[in-house]
């Protein structure tokens, strides 16, 4: 497919799409989002690709949504179109998606980095939720999210006060999974992806399902959803594989059935 927002790589098992705005930062309009869903959905159906990576430049990840598409929308505008519903796609891809952050993450580039599965930060980072500032609030997820890996009077300060957080601070506060040097920091992160894709591809998928069930149900349907999966797994090619190569002391070849 061609695009006129993001571009797209391949490096081994692993599926990158970077955000490609750099008159604007790299800020999320209609075309930029369509764009990252529809490439991370193609991805995501190729059984040659294990693992996502997303992507800015070493300046920005992505500095919000476009506010000149949205600064004389009315409420009617925004529900028809579709705005914060595009977002729900990320929900819908199976395979682990690492956001690579360096530079400036905030409003809708904050949102969609922590609706990734895992962070790989550069030292430049920064995390932020500035809607506040211009007189609304995040639509895509921010409170939410934000709330569950932070917790409320954090979450409060990011969103209410437009406190930042440094790259550290992610990492103190279980935002992001590290903290890497900027002239290393996408490499690195194609590195992680590419141990995450070397796993059985099916139970990766299940852990994942797993994980988020944590996020979105109580207690015990989370239970009951992880123990489904892990019986799930019972019936796979790559389960009997697994455990007969830990038997016979060798690497496993997984064949993702």
């Amino acid at each position: 497919m061609e695009y006129t927002s993001i571009i797209t790589e391949v490096r081994g098992r692993v599926g990158i799409v970077k955000l490609n705005r750099p008159q604007a930062l790299n800020a999320f309009n209609t075309a930029l989002v369509t764009e990252l869903f529809d490439a991370l959905e193609v991805f995501d159906k190729d059984n040659n690709i294990g693992a996502l990576v997303v992507t800015g430049s070493e300046k920005a990840f992505a500095a919000g949504a476009d506010i000149k598409e949205m600064a004389e929308a009315s409420p009617f505008e925004m529900l028809t179109q579709g705005r914060v519903e595009q977002w729900d796609r990320i929900r819908e891809i199976k395979k682990v998606v690492v956001a690579a952050v360096s530079g400036w993450a905030l409003g809708g580039g904050c949102e969609f980095a922590i609706s990734c599965d895992m962070i790989v930060a550069s030292e430049s980072a920064k995390f932020g939720q500035p809607e506040i500032t211009i007189g609304v609030i995040p639509g895509a997820g921010g409170t939410q999210r934000l709330a569950r890996l932070l917790g409320k009077h954090l979450t409060m300060e990011m969103v209410v006060n437009n406190r930042t957080l440094t790259a550290a601070e992610a990492l103190h506060f279980g935002l992001v999974n590290r903290v890497v040097p900027v002239e290393g920091y996408l490499d690195a992160a194609v590195a992680f992806a590419e141990e995450i894709a070397s796993r059985a591809p099916l139970a990766a998928r299940m852990a994942k399902d797993a994980v988020n069930a944590a996020f979105e149900t109580t207690l015990v349907e989370g239970l009951k959803s992880e123990k489904r999966n892990f019986y799930m797994l019972f019936s796979t090619e790559d389960q009997k594989e697994g455990m007969k190569a830990f038997i016979e002391k060798r690497k496993p070849g997984w064949k993702g059935k």
